[in-house]
């Protein structure tokens, strides 16, 4: 009766060897590094974050400058004309705050700018990525450049390049 058991076990044992999963790794930041069009958006994304940054900036400091004359002149101006300042003080401040979020907010222009000019290459490196899995019967490819988990790995099992190839930018 043992001997049946340890055989059913050491059968079962095979049967799952034999089914193993095979992984891979690839490194996203090198993949992406050696992709021309991702560097030249992220230029592009740099330069528009900048100008809006600096248009931002612009308009806060009006705000500032505003606030400044206020406290300078006030003593100066009557009832009225203070509750005017003021009035126009914080319509500039949240003229600032909303241009802020207009640009930067969770779906800001820059959100979206980022969305169109980075979502295609990520695509295009997923389907190459998906292709190579394909290929070679990879069950689970992972990303060594976003887990910090993974201490070494063999560069055996690291497949960027072929990623790379597939997308045409072979090495």
């Amino acid at each position: 009766m043992k001997r049946i058991a340890l055989l059913t076990i050491a059968i079962m044992a095979c049967a799952m060897a034999s089914h193993a999963q095979k992984f891979a790794l690839v490194d996203m930041e090198y993949i992406l590094k050696n992709v021309p069009a991702y560097e030249m958006a992220n230029e592009q994304l740099n330069q528009v974050s900048q100008r809006w940054q600096r248009e931002v900036e612009t308009v806060a400091k009006e705000a500032e400058t505003m606030y400044k004359n206020y406290q300078s002149e006030m003593v100066f101006l009557t009832d009225d004309q203070k509750k005017k300042r003021e009035e126009e003080i914080v319509a500039k401040e949240k003229e600032a705050t909303e241009l802020r979020y207009k640009y930067f907010g969770p779906q800001g222009e820059l959100y979206k700018k980022r969305q169109s000019l980075i979502k295609p290459i990520q695509d295009e490196v997923y389907n190459a990525v998906k292709k190579v899995s394909e290929e070679r019967g990879y069950s689970v490819i992972f990303d060594r450049a976003s887990s910090s988990n993974i201490i070494f790995a063999s560069p055996r099992i690291d497949v960027s390049n072929d990623v790379l190839t597939k997308m045409g930018y072979g090495k």
